[in-house]
């Protein structure tokens, strides 16, 4: 991608999951911080290094969310390592 730049404006990153622990920009106790960010439209990415849960090594199917594909970067070169694992995928394992 390209990297985005001009005007930062003051924003909260959050996750996909429906509670307010899966918020990024959060400081101590949980209160929720505004981190100044370039604007970001649909379909942007966004880098977030040393992640914890969003990691292979501690991700899991929590609130049936498909575990997440991996994209190593070296030599400012990306690789996909792990790929995404499909709805259909995460969905086999269900008996009923």
């Amino acid at each position: 991608g390209t990297p985005v730049t001009g005007a930062l404006q003051d924003t909260v990153v959050g996750g996909p999951l429906c509670e307010s622990g899966d918020v990024f920009t959060q400081g101590e106790g949980g209160v929720v911080l505004q981190r100044p960010l370039p604007p970001a439209q649909v379909g942007d990415l966004l880098v977030l290094h040393d992640t914890g849960a969003y990691g292979a090594s501690m991700s899991s199917n929590y609130n049936t969310r498909p575990l997440i594909a991996e994209v190593l970067v070296e030599n400012d070169q990306p690789r996909l390592i792990r790929r995404r694992q499909t709805v259909a995928e995460l969905l086999a394992l269900e008996i009923l």
